[in-house]
């Protein structure tokens, strides 16, 4: 197979967001590693409930600001709505520069301010999924999904990568440089121009609005367990929030090898994403996400028993790439199953579900860890994700014959 440009690149308009996303991306992702880190020093010594107290402060204001984001996103322009939150995300990390730097920092700053990203993102991630079929024709929307995980995924190397490269202590310019890099999608987000929407039957921004959003994903079984196996594989398998206890205490590696174990998930993403991009037409869909999870599943018990850093850097690649791959799969199915009117409050409602697994995913991993050990918590977690999608299997066999061509309710035409 030839290497051709991905179709979704040729949109003038998505290329440019996702050129800017690619950027921040890897800022963020600086920020991720830096503040897990930085928690683990301020304790002073291992603690997995500090650790997976984070997942709380991000998963709160996402339960409480998701349904309003998402009718939200269906009855405002999705552009200015973006513009808005990136703006508070970039002064958010500003923030955490400045406290770093100044020697204020305390492991409650660390919690608060990730609070207040967690409800910024509340409204950025429904009005920005929202968009993308927006931005590029139906049929591209599997080659859209995939360059959003490689974008993701990109940056979730680069970032911790650079994050290795900065000083012992050096926080705060992992804070300040992901706070120059929303600049990337702010200018995108100019670039971009106008962006067509269909707003005539969002509703309005009321209770009734938000519950439509819930009504039709209920009356709707593939979106409903494509939701569903998100929340139960992320939230048992859920391995992220211990690397640095794994890193420092297990493998006896520094930061360098930390930022490396950070970035092996998303070196697999990468490579699974390349290779969806390639592909015009993806069939036999939910076969590919249940043998995705099902790998999934199986590298994180790997990298639970993994003693070794080498090992463990594997494991953690293949999580990568089977996670990419049930992405992109369940990503193109929700978004060719939604009409546009209510694009936003299905996203909204599955920001609660993919973002509440891996944030109560660390605080079970947390527990768990403190009350029988690191190991015993990821690999739990791993063979949890695998009894889940069999039960999900069984309550919703249709998943089993979905194949990428059934009808589509998508209807908002591309700019």
């Amino acid at each position: 197979m030839s290497i051709q440009i991905p179709p979704a690149l040729t949109h003038r308009k998505y290329f440019y967001l996702w050129l800017g996303l690619l950027i921040s991306m890897a800022g963020s992702q600086m920020q991720l590693a830096a503040i897990h880190w930085h928690i683990r020093e301020l304790t002073g010594e291992p603690n997995p409930l500090a650790l997976g107290g984070i997942g709380l402060a991000r998963i709160l204001p996402v339960i409480v600001f998701s349904f309003v984001g998402g009718a939200v996103a269906d009855n405002f322009n999705r552009r200015r709505i973006l513009l808005l939150t990136q703006s508070i995300l970039a002064v958010q990390a500003m923030a955490l520069a400045y406290l770093t730097f100044t020697g204020q920092i305390e492991i409650w700053h660390i919690y608060l301010l990730t609070a207040i990203q967690a409800a910024a993102s509340a409204f950025d991630l429904p009005a920005r999924q929202a968009m993308i079929p927006n931005l590029v024709s139906v049929e591209h929307l599997p080659s859209a999904f995939s360059m959003n995980s490689i974008a993701f995924n990109t940056g979730a190397i680069l970032g911790p990568l650079l994050f290795g490269l900065v000083p012992e202590g050096g926080q705060g310019y992992a804070y300040l440089l992901n706070a120059i890099s929303f600049l990337a999608v702010l200018a995108a987000l100019v670039l971009m121009g106008s962006v067509s929407q269909d707003v005539q039957r969002a509703g309005g921004v009321n209770l009734r609005s938000m519950a439509d959003g819930v009504r039709f994903i209920r009356t709707h079984p593939l979106i409903l367990s494509t939701m569903l196996m998100d929340f139960i594989a992320t939230f048992f398998a859920s391995a992220n929030t211990m690397l640095p206890i794994v890193a420092r205490d297990i493998l006896k590696v520094g930061k360098q090898g930390y930022s490396l174990l950070v970035s092996a998930q998303a070196i697999g993403s990468v490579a699974a994403g390349m290779f969806v991009s390639q592909v015009r037409e993806l069939r036999r869909q939910g076969p590919l996400f249940l043998g995705s999870v099902i790998v999934f599943g199986l590298a994180t018990v790997w990298f639970g028993v993994s003693r070794a850093f080498l090992p463990a850097l594997v494991a953690l690649t293949v999580m990568g790439a089977a996670d990419a791959v049930s992405t992109i799969v369940r990503n193109t199915i929700r978004q060719l199953q939604t009409p546009d009117h209510i694009r936003g409050r299905m996203t909204s409602v599955n920001q609660i579900f993919f973002m509440g697994g891996p944030q109560l995913g660390e605080v079970e991993a947390g527990v768990a860890a403190s009350l029988f050990g690191v190991p015993f918590a990821i690999v739990s977690g791993g063979i949890g994700c695998i009894v889940g999608m069999a039960l999900i299997v069984w309550k919703w066999p249709q998943l089993i014959s979905y194949s990428g061509d059934e009808p589509q309710l998508a209807t908002a035409p591309a700019d």
